[in-house]
């Protein structure tokens, strides 16, 4: 256990005795790169960060084909929050808002605020969209009520971000026919959430996932599993821009070509890259013999 990774690393784990399965995940340079991209408020910074742990913390327990999705939209000052996690372990992630931010930023108190969790690929057209409610203040305390509704199962979940780091740990308990040991044990559930209430922020933050863990559960045996890579990563591509710009149509792509002499450039929100299109790379996108690309909004 002394050579596991630390930092951008998803570990599943289970706690055999109590009937618990569980996802760590701990991000350092992945987040860092993420909260770089632009001069985020405190108090933005921090809810984007829980959002990014939270999107590679959901993967932790499901078989996923392309990419899993966090995002909030709201008309306050929190317009924005985009997170996402893919089946190769690539993070991405971008908040918009508007000044002046209210303290704290509640997430209940924004107005006209929808959570969604979206799990799928884009490009094969295989999408499922979960709809959080946010009766709650924070991301975790609504990704816990979530996964209560949906899958009728108990889920504790703590996130916590700071400059350096991005953190979540995530518990839920495992159904009762599953042949564990806990099948006869009643009070494993309130044993194991009694025991992750000790849990400060400050510690979630500076320990090492599998040392938070045996430091929390040991007599719980815990059963790590292989640690999962993470990594920042764009999923943009010219052939996603160029499905979005067909979606615009003739009119639109004409004038972005008029409003730029002739060229147009798209840049990626998410990690700075250029694309440029010239007027003959419009009318070969626009040919109605060019075949059809999917649009991603989120490029």
């Amino acid at each position: 256990m002394e050579n596991l990774p630390v930092d951008d690393v998803l570990h599943r784990f289970l706690l055999e005795h109590a009937g618990v399965r569980g996802a760590v995940v701990r991000l350092g340079p992945a987040w860092r790169e993420v909260a770089g991209r632009a001069d985020y408020p405190p108090a933005v910074r921090a809810v984007l960060g829980e959002a990014l742990a939270a999107s590679a913390l959901l993967t932790g327990n499901i078989k996923l084909d392309g990419a899993l999705s966090v995002e909030l939209k709201s008309s306050g000052a929190l317009r924005l929050l985009f997170a996402e996690c893919t089946d190769h372990g690539r993070l991405r992630g971008l908040a918009r808002w508007n000044e002046p931010l209210p303290e704290p930023l509640v997430l209940k108190a924004l107005p006209d605020a929808g959570m969604a969790i979206t799990i799928g690929n884009v490009e094969r057209g295989q999408r499922y969209q979960g709809l959080v409610d946010l009766q709650h203040a924070g991301v975790a305390d609504a990704l816990e009520n979530y996964f209560i509704q949906s899958e009728q199962l108990p889920a504790r979940i703590l996130l916590a971000a700071n400059d350096e780091y991005a953190v979540g740990l995530m518990l839920q308990k495992m159904p009762d026919e599953g042949g564990h040991h806990a099948a006869k044990d009643d009070d494993a559930w309130s044993r194991v959430v009694h025991l992750t209430a000790t849990l400060g922020v400050e510690e979630l933050l500076a320990t090492a996932p599998e040392q938070l863990l045996y430091r929390l559960y040991h007599e719980e045996s815990v059963r790590l599993f292989e640690p999962r890579p993470l990594a920042f990563g764009c999923s943009c591509s010219r052939e996603r821009v160029t499905g979005m710009l067909r979606s615009l149509g003739r009119d639109e792509v004409e004038a972005a070509l008029a409003a730029r002499g002739d060229e147009i450039e798209v840049i990626c929100e998410f990690c700075a890259q250029r694309y440029h299109f010239d007027r003959i790379d419009a009318e070969l996108l626009l040919s109605a013999h060019a075949a059809p690309i999917a649009p991603d909004t989120t490029q």
